[in-house]
């Protein structure tokens, strides 16, 4: 029984470091049809400057957010399209492995593949998005209404520090 016990606790115990060896930031789970993107504190920061005001956004590990972090730090001109997001043209194409969404949250950072276009949600309009979908890679946590204004804006994406 004893050895029971012992190899049981063994093998819980290198259950969970498998699930944690090697990871550049702690694994956020991407949104699915059913639920929503939920976010882990200790994951990578973006910092986001439009302006005089500073943003903060959580990243959600996968490999396209491993490409996008290879393009940081980033000056952007970012367009208005329908009254919801704010999108600019990435300087190069990155990796589509990530998970397809094809709704968004207000805060939501995505990525659209067809164009190579970093997409920034700042209100939902019920719509969804079509067909390749988005592949979310983070989530704005500070008041993202400053991104509700007409026509272009520039933006400084990098990591926080």
């Amino acid at each position: 029984m004893r050895t029971l016990y012992f190899l049981l606790l063994l093998l819980i115990g290198s259950s969970l470091f498998a699930c944690d060896n090697n990871q550049a930031y702690h694994f956020t789970n991407p949104r699915d049809a059913n639920s929503q993107s939920t976010l882990n504190t200790d994951s990578m920061k973006l910092k986001i400057t439009m302006g005089k005001t500073i943003l903060t956004a959580s990243l959600i590990q996968s490999k396209t957010t491993d490409d996008f972090i290879k393009l940081l730090p980033l000056n952007l001109t970012m367009n208005d399209l329908f009254g919801r997001e704010k999108y600019g043209e990435l300087p190069a194409t990155i990796s589509t492995d990530g998970k397809r969404s094809f709704n968004y949250e207000a805060g939501d950072i995505g990525y659209w593949s067809p164009s190579h276009d970093l997409a920034i949600y700042y209100k939902n309009d019920g719509e969804s998005i079509p067909n390749p979908g988005i592949i979310i890679i983070g989530k704005i946590e500070s008041d993202i209404k400053v991104f509700n204004v007409s026509g272009s804006v520039k933006v400084k994406i990098e990591l926080k520090q």
